[in-house]
């Protein structure tokens, strides 16, 4: 017996296709502090984005990327749920991850599908970074960039790190 993924009418079989059509795409953005690196923003989509909301997801994600620079919070983008089912999904990742790629940055995208990971590596985005997991992208966050610990203004002992301040030689003391 053979094993074939269409039926005898050459459609998918029922169980590989979602009723009604694609997923809706659904976007949530969640900020949180993170010890030793700071404010982060993760903007979590979910759904299939295609020709119909391609759009909308572009200009969500570049809302996204540039809130956080204003608020300077490190954005991520997580596709663990996310299907991308068109070149215009691709295209809309590379408009609204243009601005970082110019300033020499990249976007920290998180566990997308296999499919979406073969196609962000294929279309080898400069945006964009991809990551397996949550904690990958934040230790390479926390590599790239730690937390400043600010120092209490005039500490009568300068910080342990620091030697303190020499006068130079001939400077009155």
């Amino acid at each position: 017996m053979e094993s074939r993924s269409l039926t005898d009418s050459g459609q998918p079989a029922p169980a590989r296709v979602r009723p009604g059509g694609p997923a809706p795409l659904l976007l949530q953005t969640v900020h949180e502090h993170r010890a030793g690196l700071g404010a982060i923003s993760v903007l979590k989509a979910r759904g299939t984005v295609d020709d119909s909301n391609a759009r909308q997801f572009a200009e969500a994600l570049a809302e996204h990327v540039g809130h956080a620079g204003q608020a300077a919070e490190h954005p991520l983008l997580d596709l663990t749920e996310v299907y991308f089912a068109c070149a215009a999904a691709m295209r809309s990742l590379d408009r609204a991850t243009g601005p970082l790629a110019r300033a020499g940055r990249a976007l920290a995208v998180v566990q997308p599908r296999p499919h979406v990971r073969e196609a962000l590596t294929n279309a080898g985005l400069p945006g964009v970074r991809v990551h397996a997991t949550l904690a990958s992208a934040l230790h390479t966050l926390h590599a790239l960039h730690p937390a400043q610990t600010p120092h209490p203004p005039h500490s009568p002992h300068p910080p342990a790190d620091r030697e303190p301040a020499r006068a130079e030689p001939g400077d009155p003391a």
